[in-house]
């Protein structure tokens, strides 16, 4: 019998009632904390959230890595994992563009796509793993490589305070710096509103795969750019062209949600292609959901996870 497909946890933080706490840190601690105790509270067992340090024995493996105890205790081989097997490297990649500073529920993209940065950048170093910062406009704006230790993830949440202040959207730059200096394999999260031609994009992530990467995107829209959800005609400005436009939403939602809904499939088909995870988030969704969606997808992938540990703030686990 096949078992169901995990579901995610019940209890949900509205996103409005969540962007009110001021410290991003606090945010992202209330979603993770949250996120692991309406898991367990939740009556669906089939999702797992056990770590493992070893990994079965095969033909090949160095014996000296062997666990002898196991052995005696079970009669079972298995190998212990060591630091470079068992920690994942991430490097988040935030798009902090003019037009991620756009919002119509008392927040922007930006602070949306922020907290989740923060969110995956707090459970995963609550995991022991390594994670690192870049963020964008039409250029490189702040970089930190992938740490775990002490102070790191207080300055990574700072760097992530800042607001978007940028112009373009551009990806060429970030990613090809990603693909120079980052050498050991591990996770690459993409954080943006992806408004860019996609084609380009398809050739910068393919480069990052052939390296060996995973990587996994993040597509954040305000809910009035999915479905053109605005009351009046106005006259609309591109916050990063300058360029203005009469338009009147009733007319041209049609069209527009057509051009948006191509726009998205493509890239959606594009990260398929290349084996890259895909998750559009609306930025009235809750992130719990896209936390959730982040775990499926990684452990599709082999990994597992443990429960966050309590913690001090700023630090690591108590």
């Amino acid at each position: 019998m096949v078992a169901p497909a995990p579901k995610p946890p019940t209890t949900l933080i509205d996103p409005q009632a969540l962007m009110n706490i001021r410290s991003l840190e606090l945010r992202a601690r209330a979603v993770v904390e949250g996120f692991w105790s309406g898991l367990h509270r939740s009556p669906y067992h089939g999702f797992s959230v056990e770590f493992t340090e070893y990994r079965p024995y095969t033909p090949g493996d160095d014996l000296r890595h062997l666990d002898w105890k196991v052995l005696g205790r079970s009669d079972r081989h298995f190998i212990k994992k060591y630091e470079d097997e068992t920690n994942l490297r991430c490097q988040l990649v935030v798009d902090l563009s003019r037009s991620m500073d756009y919002g119509t529920r008392g927040y922007t993209k930006a602070r949306y796509a922020a907290t989740l940065a923060a969110t995956l950048a707090y459970f995963l170093h609550l995991q022991g793993d390594a994670i690192g910062l870049l963020t964008f406009d039409e250029a490189v704006r702040e970089y930190l490589p992938a740490r775990h230790r002490p102070g790191h993830l207080r300055q990574l949440m700072f760097a992530l305070e800042k607001p978007a202040a940028g112009q373009a959207t551009s990806l060429v730059a970030p990613l090809e710096r990603i693909a120079a200096i980052v050498r050991k394999r591990g996770l690459i999260a993409l954080l943006s509103d992806f408004l860019a031609p996609v084609e380009r994009l398809e050739r910068d992530l393919l480069t990052l795969t052939a390296a060996g990467h995973e990587v996994t995107v993040f597509q954040v829209l305000d809910p009035a750019e999915l479905n053109l959800g605005l009351d009046r005609a106005a006259i609309f400005e591109d916050v990063e062209t300058g360029r203005t436009l009469y338009l009147d939403p009733a007319m041209a939602r049609a069209d527009y949600v057509k051009k948006l809904d191509a726009h998205c499939a493509a890239l959606r088909a594009s990260c398929r292609k290349l084996g890259v995870g895909y998750h559009l988030l609306s930025a009235d969704q809750p992130l719990e959901i896209a936390l959730f969606e982040f775990l499926q997808e990684r452990m599709s992938r082999g990994r597992q996870f443990r429960p966050a540990a309590r913690h001090s703030p700023g630090g690591g686990a108590r």
